[in-house]
């Protein structure tokens, strides 16, 4: 009897302990991403590249325990798969729609949206071309196949957060027979010097911050500056993208999908805070804030 006893209270704290140990590896699988550590993917707007792939070396190389995947893709692609369970996580040129964000209410996760710089779209063309200005409201009329000009426009993919801007700015569902889609902004800086009556769309991002491989190219064509209600004609300089004067801004984001602490909150922690915010000044877009620095002055 006292034997029965005795291995039924092993059996007791055997069983005890297994329980306890299940509960630590699961905590550790909950604990394995931290706001600076663990892993993670990330998917960001292509034509985001250039600030995108700034703030994350300069993180990574922060923080060395966290291992970020970043993914670029058109934003269409991107929405498609931060609302499809694979990734949730994105940096994006906009915010999500009511309808879109209704994938997150129906999981019970709030959406953290974080905005951290104000970039735009440029118009750019060759330095060859006699156009050198252009109207909001030209452009409108170009994307609606109503305008005489010859004009013709290169923008970078059908999918891509440039192309709903321009839709969402004149209206239309579809472009014009002279707007041509390439693959990426890098193939509009080279079609444009290529063909120098052509005009291209390009983020803002690559005109600022252009990659290694096509700085020379960006040096040989020249920004259109843009007016609107008859106004000035702007080129989207720092100061007119953060004082919202160039007609053609947009904010960028990231939206946390997580629903806890995790990678997602630290990036976004990072892109928000100083050394975020000044990483964007340094490259020519707008940061979305700012700390002020005090100065003390002696006598």
């Amino acid at each position: 009897m006292k034997k029965n006893n005795v291995f039924s209270l092993l059996g007791f704290i055997a069983g005890s302990l297994a329980l306890v140990f299940a509960s630590c590896n699961q905590n550790a699988k909950v604990e394995e991403q931290g706001i600076t550590n663990g892993k993670a993917t990330i998917l960001a707007d292509e034509s985001l590249f250039p600030i995108v792939d700034d703030e994350y070396q300069i993180f990574s190389n922060t923080y060395t325990r966290a291992d970020i995947s970043m993914v670029y893709k058109p934003q269409q692609e991107v929405i498609n798969l931060f609302l499809s369970d694979s990734i949730d996580l994105a940096i994006m040129a906009r915010e999500l729609t009511k309808e879109e964000a209704k994938y997150y209410d129906n999981k019970k996760i709030i959406l953290k949206v974080t905005k951290f710089a104000i970039d735009g779209i440029a118009l750019i063309t060759s330095q060859q071309n006699q156009d050198s200005v252009i109207s909001v409201e030209e452009i409108k009329s170009e994307l609606s196949g109503k305008s005489k000009n010859n004009r013709v426009f290169v923008f970078d993919n059908p999918k891509s957060s440039t192309v709903e801007y321009l839709m969402n700015l004149s209206g239309v569902k579809t472009f014009p027979k002279n707007f041509y889609a390439l693959k990426a902004n890098k193939d509009v800086i080279k079609y444009v010097i290529e063909h120098p009556n052509a005009i291209g769309i390009v983020s803002v991002a690559w005109i600022k911050r252009p990659t290694p491989d096509v700085i020379s190219d960006v040096k040989s064509i020249r920004v259109m500056g843009i007016s609107k209600d008859k106004g000035a004609y702007l080129k989207p300089s720092q100061s007119n993208l953060k004082l919202k004067t160039y007609p053609l801004i947009r904010y960028l984001y990231l939206i946390n999908g997580q629903g806890r602490a995790g990678l997602g909150t630290g990036f976004a922690s990072f892109l928000a805070g100083d050394i975020g915010q000044r990483i964007i000044l340094k490259s020519g877009l707008a940061p979305d804030s700012l700390s002020s620095r005090q100065i003390n002055i002696r006598n």
